[in-house]
């Protein structure tokens, strides 16, 4: 069997470009499957191209282990020798977003916004590394799996290829590399050579959300050239344009991403979430889902003072195994003294708490329910009785899921019970005082 670096085993070959063939393989150590992007050797030594080439690789290489991100693809070894180069990464099965900017394969709207804010998140924890991608495009999205198009659950994506990146720290920024990236998708600033910022992946992730919207490029050109000038000098069409159930939010926020003064683009990952999140909530779509995405869960997760203190890797892993639940009116969530391991997060609506038929309060948005029986294990049970006195929506959290979370998740959550609990003691203890 044909081996990389001696070590991971060459299962199949995936791709091939110009520069290197992706292959994936399997890692005998770790026991399990990656990518791995092999350069062909003659790259390196190409007199005219070589040192590009070789900076390109090392720049991403430099980057094993520190781009930790459930919406990047991550790489775990790097190797860059004078016989055999290569980077071994987190194998992604869906292949890219290339399939979906035709006009006979476009994804649902809602599909879309999705992916997109999804990426935003993934690049404003780059950008919070000192990192630009530089060279976002569908071929560097990548699926977690296979997009079957008449399923509406959610799929992750990955963004990949930070070869062209820039980093910058507290001691230096590295110097910039002009030619490289892909004309079709870079920002006006980048065209003429300017400095970068983080502005130019929100304008190239904006002509990637137009491309999947609309099934073709904003700009058609028939040279790089001609390219250039359209995008510092024309305006593109909107992309109802080609598509007409586009409402006019999503033409809206394309148009912001895609400004050619930096002052009038999106000026943080944020606001560009933000929009994409708000989508959601415009009635147009809104009709269209049947389950709550993936985007709308984590915003309204991040706005609960309870997760603060939670990092954006922790906020998506809560999202994977947290349930979403709308009850009605009269519901009872908790039954006083019965075995419960799971506990709850007001979304909406108000529930009242109580005792032997005494009430003991009413709990609203972003309140917790039901930790105490999580919490100690040895007396699993309920402490109270918990019914919605409205029509409500929650979050359920089972104790198994929270147990088999990562440890910083565990912490940040059990740190969380105990300012709850203090907080309801604090509360307690002035009552008394007034009794």
């Amino acid at each position: 069997m044909e081996k990389i670096g001696g070590k991971y085993e060459v299962i199949r070959k995936l791709g091939e470009g110009a520069t290197s063939t992706v292959f994936l393989s399997f890692d005998p150590f770790a026991e399990r499957e990656v990518a791995i992007k092999r350069i062909f050797p003659d790259m390196l030594k190409d007199r005219e191209r070589g040192k590009l080439y070789r900076h390109l690789l090392i720049n991403e290489a430099s980057l094993a282990g520190k781009l930790i991100h459930p919406h990047i693809v991550q790489i775990y070894d790097a190797v860059v020798g004078e016989d055999e180069s290569y980077i071994v990464m987190e194998y992604a099965p869906g292949g890219t977003l290339e399939p979906f900017c035709n006009p006979d394969t476009l994804l649902p709207i809602e599909r879309v916004v999705e992916i997109i804010f999804k990426c935003t998140r993934a690049l404003e924890y780059a950008n919070r590394l000192g990192i630009t991608h530089r060279d976002i495009k569908p071929a560097n999205i990548l699926l977690s799996q296979a997009i079957n198009m008449g399923d509406q659950a959610d799929v992750d994506i990955k963004i990949s290829d930070f070869g062209a990146c820039i980093q910058t720290g507290d001691e230096h920024t590295q110097t910039q590399v002009t030619g490289v990236g892909s004309p079709a998708y870079m920002s006006p600033e980048q065209v003429r050579e300017l400095t970068l910022n983080h502005q130019t992946d929100i304008y190239a992730l904006g002509v990637v959300m137009y491309q999947l919207l609309a099934g073709r490029l904003p700009f058609q050109a028939s040279s790089n050239y001609g390219m250039i000038y359209q995008i510092c000098n024309i305006d593109p069409p909107p992309p109802s344009t080609f598509r007409n159930d586009i409402p006019a939010a999503i033409d809206t926020i394309v148009a912001r991403a895609m400004q050619k003064e930096i002052k009038d683009r999106y000026a943080t990952w944020a606001e560009f979430a933000h929009d994409l999140a708000q989508a959601f909530r415009n009635r147009e779509l809104a009709a269209r889902q049947q389950e709550v995405p993936d985007s709308e869960k984590f915003e309204t997760l991040r706005a609960l003072h309870f997760f603060n203190d939670f990092s954006d890797v922790e906020i998506w892993e809560i999202v994977r195994f947290a349930e979403w639940e709308a009850v009605g009116a009269t519901t009872r969530l908790m039954k006083d003294g019965e075995l419960g391991d799971y506990f709850c997060f007001v979304l909406e609506g108000e529930v009242q708490v109580s005792k032997e038929g005494r009430p003991l309060g009413i709990l609203g948005r972003g309140e917790v329910i039901g930790e105490i029986a999580v919490i100690d294990r040895r007396h699993p049970r309920r402490v109270a009785e918990v019914v919605t006195l409205t029509d409500a929506r929650i979050v359920v959290i089972h104790g198994h899921s929270l147990r088999q979370a990562s440890d910083a998740c565990q912490m940040h959550f059990y740190q969380g019970f105990l300012l709850v609990l203090s907080e309801r003691l604090g509360r307690t203890n002035v009552l008394l005082a007034h009794t």
